[in-house]
């Protein structure tokens, strides 16, 4: 199947990742801005730690690249804006891992998770990456929004971690079932994206009918947002 034309990355890929395919334009070079994409690694230095993460663009698509959400949610963490240490902690649709990596290395206790696919990979990354003193802090686990919820504690995490997750209507619904799964009415949510669409838009506003969600820092430069959300007491009948 040939592409002629990726205007923005998100327009094609869940199409392609929802059929088990990885999303690879035609001409790698086509779009400068994606070119960073089909390195085999990424370098960054978070926590007092050099992270090397592999990155397999052709193999997984989407699921195997660091996003910009991703590297501006570490910075926000790094910012020790939240409390992290000793922390229950689960990072959604990890993909690369690197926002549940830093977490780790900050002192939380990190389930970080990912669609079967994309596990082997996510799993190297962790091992490659968290020093042996922290890896029993950290779990790999499959999770595919809205199914085999049971499997986790309702309401059990301290904090959830979403980088660039919201993009796809389709999964708005699965995606809201399992923060409400996941979260207590203490449970800090916290979610890192770039508004592209009306449809991020639509997300947040749905989010915000179920969780009090509040922008606690933008980042100019790569043009992120990062909101924090608490969910709303449940509505009692009068």
């Amino acid at each position: 199947m040939a592409v002629a034309v990726l205007t923005l990355y998100y327009e094609l890929p869940y199409f392609l990742i929802n059929k088990g395919m990885a999303l690879v334009p035609c001409v790698e070079d086509s779009l400068p801005v994606l070119s960073k994409l089909h390195n085999s690694s990424a370098q960054f230095r978070f926590a007092n730690h050099d992270i090397s993460l592999a990155q397999d663009w052709k193999k997984l698509g989407v699921a195997a690249v660091v996003w910009d959400a991703a590297v501006v949610m570490c910075m926000y963490l790094e910012m020790q804006k939240v409390e992290l240490k000793g922390r229950r902690a689960i990072e959604l649709g990890a993909g690369t891992g690197l926002v549940g990596i830093v977490a780790a290395l900050l002192g939380a206790h990190v389930t970080i998770t990912d669609r079967p696919p994309a596990l082997d990979f996510l799993s190297a990354n962790v091992k490659a990456n968290v020093p042996p003193q922290y890896l029993e802090n950290v779990v790999v686990s499959e999770l595919t929004w809205g199914e085999g919820l049971e499997r986790y504690p309702a309401g059990g995490f301290d904090l959830v971690f979403g980088a660039d997750i919201v993009y796809l209507e389709d999964t708005f619904l699965p995606l809201l079932r399992t923060l409400e799964h996941l979260c207590s009415e203490s449970t800090a949510v916290l979610l890192a994206c770039k508004i592209r669409y009306e449809r991020d838009v639509n997300f947040l506003n749905m989010l915000r009918q179920r969780f009090k969600t509040e922008e606690v820092y933008y980042e100019k430069q790569r043009d992120i947002h990062v909101y924090k959300a608490y969910k709303l007491p449940p509505k009692r009948d009068l």
